[in-house]
């Protein structure tokens, strides 16, 4: 598939890059995090999140909400999955990576999503996008064969386990964790989730 530039027109439905925010010890900070060969995430790391950087996000991005700021790492070229959340997501692209995103308006009321409608856009090492609530994302994809690096935030809580019930219907049916909502492909292999991505499983 085609791969945009995040700064491609194309991006603007899902999200927005943003400029003037000094990622410098951020990015330091994860030389010391793991590089799996699959993939890791970690919603919350106190390292990052104890920098002055984390109030400048927490402020200008979340209007001064409680965030946490953690990281994805790994190696990935698939889709496999889509999840959304009731809020913008920030990603800080410490390596180059791929992002694969959808669009939520897209999803039917039987929560199925077609995979031919997603886009990818190649976020170089140093970028700050934002991925808006209405936009479909899962973990990044390799540039190349090294792997990738990419710190992301959100309101705080986001992605933890869940302590409440909820009936296995509907939208709810989707929620895998706190403010996550995820649609998976069947190929992925995931267990206890909701299968609805429908065509190619996508590889970068």
């Amino acid at each position: 598939m085609e791969i945009y530039s995040i700064k491609d027109e194309k991006f603007r439905r899902y999200g927005k890059v943003w400029s003037g925010f000094d990622c410098t010890r951020l990015i330091r900070e994860m030389e010391h995090t793991p590089l799996p060969e699959d993939v890791i995430y970690v919603p919350s790391m106190e390292e990052l999140e104890v920098l002055p950087e984390a109030g400048e996000f927490a402020r200008r991005i979340y209007g001064g909400l409680p965030i946490q700021i953690g990281y994805c790492n790994g190696n990935n070229h698939r889709l496999n999955a889509l999840e959304y959340h009731r809020n913008s997501e920030i990603n800080i692209a410490v390596t180059n990576m791929v992002l694969l995103l959808g669009w939520l308006p897209d999803v039917t009321d039987a929560f199925t999503y077609d995979t031919s409608k997603v886009e990818a856009f190649f976020v170089p090492a140093g970028t700050v996008v934002e991925m808006y609530g209405t936009t479909l994302h899962y973990a990044p994809c390799n540039d190349g064969e090294e792997g990738f690096k990419c710190i992301v935030i959100l309101p705080k809580g986001t992605n933890t386990e869940i302590d409440f019930a909820l009936p296995k219907s509907g939208e709810d049916a989707l929620m895998t964790a706190k403010n996550k909502w995820l649609i998976a492909h069947e190929e992925a292999g995931i267990r206890d989730v909701f299968n609805g991505l429908l065509g190619v499983n996508i590889e970068v």
